[in-house]
């Protein structure tokens, strides 16, 4: 399977996606981290006022060490930021930070999309560890049976990388909303703001494109689409 030319194709073309929307982003994160916010507060300053604003006081705030490693925990509640956007007061910290308050937003409404990107998580793992293994195997010694239940659960990976591109666009939106109203950022300010997270959404959409081209093969090599390698 990893010598098919097809696959390497598609890996190829899944690769040339990360890797053009990674550089993306760095590129634009690197350029509004050198710019100041007029108002001087840090990303951690912005995102404790939004959660202010909104309402929410059961998330607090911690660092995290890494490179863009920030997130938010729905389990455990917690807001992590990178130190460059903890302690950084750049346009890219506030738009970062903001961002991941908009996912604390949805948990605290309940935002459909996310409850079921949690829910996916678990077959999302099995389906990139066990069911890939599956496809390989099966597909392999002709065990067309196996094969279809791994892309099956391959499935499930796939579905999570779909489900997370609303999740994370809905977040960008959110946090852009707090932003202006709060009237945290000028023109200038917000047009950075967009930028970066226009540029983080890129990433989400390369690995759901890349997996549904992965879980396309999966099925034409189980059969499931009209041709089998038995």
């Amino acid at each position: 399977m990893f010598f098919d030319p097809l696959y390497l194709v598609i890996m190829g073309v899944g690769l040339v996606l990360s890797l053009g929307a990674q550089a993306w982003v760095k590129a634009s994160v690197g350029k509004w981290k050198q710019v100041a916010l007029r108002r001087g507060i840090t990303g951690r300053d912005v995102a404790q006022a939004i959660l202010d604003v909104e309402g929410i006081r059961d998330v607090r705030i911690e660092q995290v060490e890494g490179f863009l490693s920030d997130h938010y925990d729905p389990t455990h509640k917690v807001l992590r930021l990178s130190p460059d956007n903890y302690h950084g007061h750049s346009v890219a910290a506030a738009g970062i930070a903001a961002h991941e308050v908009g996912h604390a937003i949805q948990d605290k409404v309940g935002y459909g999309p996310m409850r079921i990107r949690q829910a996916v998580v678990p077959l999302a793992n099995i389906g990139t560890n066990i069911g890939v293994w599956m496809v390989i195997i099966g597909a392999a010694v002709g065990l067309s049976g196996v094969a279809k239940i791994g892309v099956l659960l391959f499935a499930g990976f796939v579905a999570f990388t779909l489900v997370t591109l609303p999740v994370e666009i809905d977040a960008s939106n959110r946090a852009k909303r707090a932003l202006a109203a709060g009237g945290f950022l000028d023109r200038q300010e917000s047009a950075g703001v967009n930028a970066v997270l226009t540029a983080a959404a890129a990433t989400y959409v390369a690995a759901a494109v890349t997996a549904v081209l992965q879980l396309l093969y999966f099925m034409l090599r189980a059969g499931m689409l009209g041709r089998s390698d038995d």
